[in-house]
């Protein structure tokens, strides 16, 4: 068992927050499952019900052992109801104000020797670590999206994390079934670093005229045989999300290159993030997608 982890906290039940307790649950760890809104996590549950139904249906799991998961998740409406978790791993928006809320909320209700992980994409983990009251027991556990899928975890240090605590997430990851990339903690470490100013570039091309969304959708699927296009795979992060990444890495190095491009901006600005809120550089409101410019 991972240094004593057997409990799990998650807190943020969207997207990546209900794909990590899928993983963990599956894993054998105890899994709870905290956000702001209660009818997220009713959502969350839900979610993970249908995935995991789909992964016994195509038989990467048994019956057994979707019902023996689902039964180590558990609802925790209040903070406090994390307070006898190993680990916490808060998955909540990428903006590093509601992080340090988060953190300043958590920490006088968890026992001194439990780890905090962060699923942040981008932010510097050690200055979040320093919201914290024990930035030596806090660490970078950056999951992909969709968390089930992808076997890739990064694993950030900040400059005050322990070998303890490194070492215990190293175990804790290996037990979820997935590779480990070690990242310096730079902004928006190693995949997003790569690949976000890809997204970006994709986008300046859209709005400098190159090529049509499908055009250079069609033309990096099919010449660099990357499985999703740019522009649909920033549809499917969120363009809010991209955003942030651009601009954290925009700020963090001070190079023009990695200027987010106005186009992302007025999108942003639009309301329109991509598939989560139907429209983005795809409309999704009918049957299939259709190219927005």
């Amino acid at each position: 068992m991972a240094q004593g982890i057997r409990k799990v906290g998650i807190i943020g039940a969207g997207q990546m927050g209900n794909g990590i307790a899928h993983v963990c649950a599956l894993a054998e760890f105890s899994v709870l499952l905290n956000d702001i809104a209660p009818d997220r996590i009713k959502d969350a549950l839900a979610t993970i019900n249908g995935n995991m139904a789909r992964q016994v249906a195509k038989k990467i799991i048994t019956e057994d052992q979707r019902k023996a998961a689902l039964a180590r998740i558990e609802s925790a409406e209040k903070i406090g109801d994390l307070a006898d978790c190993d680990l916490v791993i808060e998955s909540a928006v990428e903006k590093e104000d509601i992080k340090r809320k988060i953190f300043s909320a958590l920490c006088p209700v968890l026992k001194p020797d439990a780890i905090i992980a962060t699923n942040t994409s981008s932010i510097s983990i050690t200055r979040l670590a320093a919201a914290t009251d024990r930035p030596e027991r806090f660490i970078g556990i950056h999951f992909m999206n969709p968390v089930p899928l992808m076997e890739l975890v990064e694993l950030i240090r900040g400059i005050v994390t322990g070998d303890p605590t490194f070492e215990a997430s190293k175990e804790f990851v290996a037990r979820l079934g997935k590779t480990i990339a070690v990242s310096e903690d730079f902004p928006a470490f190693i995949v997003n670093r790569i690949l976000l100013p890809m997204i970006n570039e994709a986008i300046y091309t859209l709005y400098e005229g190159v090529g049509t969304v499908e055009s250079i959708d069609i033309a990096m699927r099919l010449g660099a045989h990357h499985p999703m296009g740019p522009l649909e795979l920033a549809d499917f992060i969120g363009l809010d999300t991209c955003l942030s990444v651009m601009q954290v890495l925009y700020e963090g190095l001070a190079d023009s290159k990695y200027r987010p491009c106005p186009l992302l901006v007025k999108y942003v600005e639009a309301g329109w993030l991509g598939r989560k809120t139907k429209r983005g550089f795809y409309d999704y409101r009918g049957e299939k997608p259709v190219p927005t410019r």
